[in-house]
């Protein structure tokens, strides 16, 4: 039997992890730290979270010597927080958003200030101006309502320097749709149609003429609304109202006795014979 106390012994190196390792082990940034300083020369000081930018915390970028104060998720900036940059000639700081971001750009509701001195209030998406806001021009013109990839898209007002104002539909920018433009200088509204900025069509009519500033010289022709019995075979015996400016521009009526009812009574001036049928306007402008 072999003496097991004179066997040679063979002992095996321990196991190391390589130092690098252990070095990244105490450089995992968790919790409340003081100002960690990028390669690039960035710092940022405030919370982490397994080595990530999450809680409260400021970012300085060396670069631009922008600042950014508020939230951050996962290293993104996300929450609450407020955009800075230094003013070229000054130095001093200047707020350039304060709000709310997601994934690391404006998401929510915020204000952005702009370098010309415009500013917008209202609600963001991936960045850009999309919801409902209020944006201040250099100007002084004021448009109020909805917003689309950092456009006005849907309802909206615009109101000018002047006092006038349109409110109604808009699309990539420009004025669409049904709206209403009041000349308030000149003491006129115009309702109608616009398509891409420009109005289509549309009724022009006197509006708060006696308190405007510069009113025209002459008002616009009253508007007379008028119900009459069309014979039209697509709308028999149906009543239709129309407009127009003066009495002389009614066409000849219609006798309505066959469907029982009395004759309208036209304004003076006018045919109101039975034998003829006319192909009416809608309206007359």
């Amino acid at each position: 039997m072999a003496d097991t106390n004179n066997m040679p012994v063979i002992k095996y190196p321990r196991i190391r992890d390589p130092l690098f390792y252990e070095w990244d082990r105490k450089a995992q940034k968790c919790g409340l730290r003081h100002t960690i300083y990028a390669v690039n020369g960035d710092q940022y000081t405030g919370e982490w979270l397994d080595n990530l930018k999450h809680g409260k915390g400021t970012q300085l970028w060396k670069n631009t010597g922008a600042i950014y104060s508020g939230d951050w998720k996962f290293g993104k900036r996300d929450g609450y927080g407020s955009y800075s940059i230094p003013d070229p000639v000054t130095k001093e700081y200047k707020r350039v958003y304060t709000g709310w971001w997601e994934n690391d750009r404006r998401g929510g509701r915020g204000v952005f200030f702009y370098p010309n001195g415009e500013c917008y209030e209202g609600e963001w998406s991936n960045g850009l101006r999309s919801g409902w806001g209020k944006m201040q021009y250099k100007d002084g013109s004021v448009y109020e309502g909805q917003w689309l990839v950092d456009q006005p898209n849907g309802q909206g007002v615009l109101r000018l320097p002047n006092g006038n104002r349109y409110e109604g539909g808009w699309k990539d920018g420009k004025k669409h749709g049904p709206g209403k433009y009041f000349y308030l200088d000149k003491g006129q509204q115009l309702e109608g149609i616009w398509v891409a900025d420009i109005p289509k069509c549309g009724v022009l009519v006197d509006f708060g003429r006696d308190n405007a500033p510069a009113p025209t010289q002459y008002p616009l022709p009253e508007v007379i609304a008028w119900k009459f019995w069309c014979l039209h075979s697509s709308v028999l015996g149906s009543a239709l109202q129309v407009a127009f400016h003066s009495p002389r521009d009614f066409p000849h009526g219609v006798c309505a006795q066959s469907f029982g009812q009395q004759c309208p009574k036209w304004p003076l001036g006018t045919n109101s014979s039975c034998s003829l049928c006319w192909s009416l306007p809608i309206a007359y402008i």
